[in-house]
């Protein structure tokens, strides 16, 4: 693996980037660095070969949820350098950054991309379905071209401002720049009689189910492919369907990637003297030891009682944190007993009295 830098970094983004704002920050970058912009600056050519690598992992969701936890060592035997579907999606996004470098138009695999259309739909899970995984139906609209129209919307004609291209092209030295027609958007037609079947639109709606299966330990925020269940293009090929998923909160456990967080409460006298409790965990109920003298907010922890990874089974971890509780009122008689407690231990109601006298006495010291 090249020399160590972090992919964030390279990219200029945060952490919390969206996709999209990742693929921006990408085109922005590799156009900046570009060797055919630098050519002979051995410095871009390293940083364009860094932005590449950067935009391999983080543009692939399972790539960035290992290297966001575990770093470029998570990444090694996952296919996180290499693979042709990682290489496939940067090249494809390459080729729109090379199209603005020498005024490509919309053909070859750039026309296909754009005329085929991925949906998004979301989808919300329990949240121990999200733990366990589960198959679910899910229900969702489509379109594909008008039958009355082809697809075309009714008739066209050529666009007069870019030609017929889509494409409108702009010249600075020896470096020629492309930009979608401002006004045929693209398509190289302009609509001057609506179909009266799809309004012009050029597509009709299909109302389709399909069963998923959800894998296990999934979290809110990833997404599952479904490969040719997306709308129809003109050419008859379908898109692919994008799930995403939210998952509902639980009242009794917290999630953080893997690992699950419940809040037990244990009584202050048990958590002086010592003893056991009864937890729940996501696959039942577990006896643990509160060690005699237990603070509030202790952490005990129980190794493979958390959520197994989405990508390599393994299973995190669970984190009781404790929570001391103490009585809202006592007893005329439990308030007797703990006084007596409180002096057996040598204490006199006032152990700070003395500490508290020395600091007033040194301020006055001090100002006089």
């Amino acid at each position: 693996m090249s020399e160590e830098f972090d992919y964030y970094e390279v990219l200029e983004i945060t952490k919390n980037a969206t996709a999209e704002e990742i693929k921006r920050a990408y085109r922005k970058m590799a156009i900046k660095y570009h060797p055919d912009k630098n050519q002979g600056d051995e410095s871009a050519e390293a940083r364009f070969k860094q932005i590449n690598e950067a935009y391999q992992v983080l543009s692939d969701e399972g790539k960035r949820a290992i290297y966001d936890r575990y770093g470029k060592a998570g990444l090694e035997g996952q296919g996180g350098m290499g693979g042709a579907g990682g290489f496939e999606d940067v090249f494809g996004d390459f080729a729109d950054i090379f199209d603005s470098f020498f005024g490509g138009g919309g053909g070859g695999r750039r026309g296909q991309r754009r005329e085929m259309v991925d949906i998004a739909i979301e989808l919300r899970l329990d949240f121990l379905e999200a733990v366990f995984g589960t198959t679910k139906e899910v229900h969702y609209t489509w379109h594909k071209p008008c039958g009355t129209c082809d697809g075309t919307g009714g008739k066209r004609q050529s666009c007069d401002y870019c030609g017929g291209r889509g494409q409108v092209y702009q010249r600075q030295g020896f470096m020629t720049f492309s930009q979608t027609c401002p006004k045929c958007h693209g398509q190289g037609s302009i609509l001057i009689e609506s179909c009266k079947t799809c309004q012009g639109k050029g597509k009709e709606s299909v109302e389709e189910s399909v069963e998923i299966t959800i894998p296990e330990g999934i979290d809110r925020g990833q997404r599952l492919r479904v490969g040719g269940r997306g709308s129809q293009s003109r050419s008859g090929a379908r898109g692919d369907l994008y799930v995403v998923i939210d998952v509902a909160d639980d009242p009794v456990f917290m999630r953080r990637e893997d690992d699950i967080y419940i809040e037990a409460p244990v009584f202050f006298t048990l958590s002086a003297l010592g003893g056991t409790i009864e937890v729940p965990t996501i696959r039942g109920s577990k006896e643990i030891e509160i060690p005699r003298g237990t603070r509030d907010k202790s952490q005990i922890l129980l190794r493979g009682e958390g959520i197994g990874n989405v990508h390599t089974g393994r299973k995190g971890h669970q984190v009781v944190l404790i929570k001391v509780i103490y009585p809202d009122r006592y007893t005329a008689e439990q308030e007797e007993l703990l006084v007596k407690l409180h002096e057996s231990f040598g204490q006199d109601g006032h152990p700070h009295k003395g500490l508290l006298d020395d600091v007033v006495e040194r301020i006055k010291r001090w100002f006089s």
